[in-house]
């Protein structure tokens, strides 16, 4: 029987779900599957348990079952040319160079100005992504747009998929999770690909946060920069398998906390009281700067987070000590100090970009893994430990192979 997760477990295991019906479903833990799945099952070693070395996937305790793989194999980056730095944020808002870097960690970061768009930068990551991939954009079976500052209503990946060209009209949809809709989007893209005929998916992470900031609220300003992100999901043979277990949450009860909700433009009264019906046609509406509890959502982050990884590291069967990198959500460099903390994962094996960019929302995972892949620091066959957190309240983790 496969648990939650996707994996082969005995009945022993306090966690297998009884009675599942012969179907292929999708639990918040990773991939469910009864018998579609089972003829092609992995028993691997169960000394995880037992004090033993560092351990591949392949090596873990947990059988896994998967009839069809997948793996990152192209990535890109872009971000805007604007910089912002501490010091240019001071002449605007009671703050210092000093005052952002030991609270934050940040130092910098990129703005949308002038003819920049979130749109042209997710165009720019893709077609690195596709590039390192050496895929055409006509290949392309799926793009998945995580992002919660799209420049249309209806959403901005087909215009994604209009301007990289591609000529077959792929799908595209995006995917609303704020700070953790990268790695929503790459489980996304496994269940896609595990279960259906796509081939390669495309997933990009982007936000323009700048466009929701209260620039004369110091508590959010300092925080948020723009950046888009994109790797490229390819099927492959189950063997060849580079997402090993997920675990995925959401709050609604934390949405207080973090957000920027509808308003009502009290200065559209349009018809008024004069209309057919009371209160209509309804005023116009936009949405709020973004508001931001931070000691609030700092103790959801260390708290959430650790657990969160630690189900995901369970469910693949592999210890924390066979991570090569822990890849967080670049929000907070306290934040992510306290999670590896938790973890014991040295600091040389945290990837962190947060000095030069701040917190751009779900770009911020695929804009550091690109810079990590580009100089040279996340090779072919590590293991990614991923994670990201944030407004909604929504978090979730990956535990994933490059290449």
């Amino acid at each position: 029987m496969a648990n939650a997760s996707g994996f082969f477990t005995s009945p022993t295991v306090p966690r297998v779900r009884r009675n599942i019906q012969p179907s292929i479903g999708i639990y918040r833990s990773g991939f469910c599957s009864s018998d579609g799945f089972s003829k092609r099952v992995f028993f691997c070693s169960n000394a995880i348990n037992q004090g033993a070395e560092k351990l591949s996937p392949s090596e873990s305790r947990l059988p896994r079952l998967v009839s069809k793989g997948c793996k990152l194999v192209g990535s890109g980056s872009a971000v805007p040319t604007l910089k912002v730095s501490n010091d240019d944020l001071s002449k605007i808002v009671e703050t210092s160079d000093e005052w952002i870097s030991v609270r934050t960690g940040i130092r910098n970061r990129r703005v949308l100005s002038g003819k920049d768009s979130l749109t042209s930068l997710s165009v720019e990551a893709a077609r690195k992504a596709l590039e390192m991939a050496q895929v055409d954009p006509d290949d392309i079976d799926l793009v998945l747009m995580c992002t919660s500052t799209p420049e249309d209503l209806f959403g901005s990946a087909p215009q994604i998929q209009k301007a990289l060209g591609c000529k077959r009209n792929p799908l595209a949809y995006d995917i609303t999770a704020a700070c953790s809709g990268f790695v929503l989007g790459l489980v996304s893209a496994a269940c896609h690909i595990r279960g259906g005929d796509f081939k390669n998916v495309l997933v990009i992470g982007a936000d323009a946060l700048s466009r929701y900031v209260d620039w004369t609220d110091r508590g959010t300003c300092i925080l948020f920069g723009d950046a888009a992100g994109a790797v490229l999901v390819q099927a492959c043979n189950s063997e060849e398998d580079g997402l090993f277990g997920f675990d995925l949450h959401s709050d609604g009860d934390g949405q207080r906390h973090l957000n920027a909700s509808i308003k009502e433009n009290e200065m559209d009264h349009a018809l008024g009281t004069n209309g057919s019906v009371l209160d209509f046609p309804p005023r116009r509406s936009n949405y709020s700067c973004i508001q931001m509890n931070g000691k609030e959502v700092f103790r959801f982050a260390v708290r959430c987070v650790p657990q969160s990884i630690e189900s995901a590291l369970e469910r693949a069967g592999i210890p924390s000590s066979s991570i090569d990198w822990l890849l967080l959500h670049q929000a907070n460099q306290r934040i992510i100090d306290a999670v590896s903390t938790r973890l014991e994962i040295p600091q040389e094996r945290v990837i962190s970009n947060l000095a030069n960019y701040g917190n751009t929302s779900a770009a911020s995972i695929p804009l550091a893994l690109d810079e990590a892949v580009r100089g040279g620091k996340v090779k072919a066959g590590h293991t990614i430990a991923a994670a990201g957190f944030g407004a909604g309240l929504t978090w979730g983790s990956a535990i994933l192979r490059w290449g």
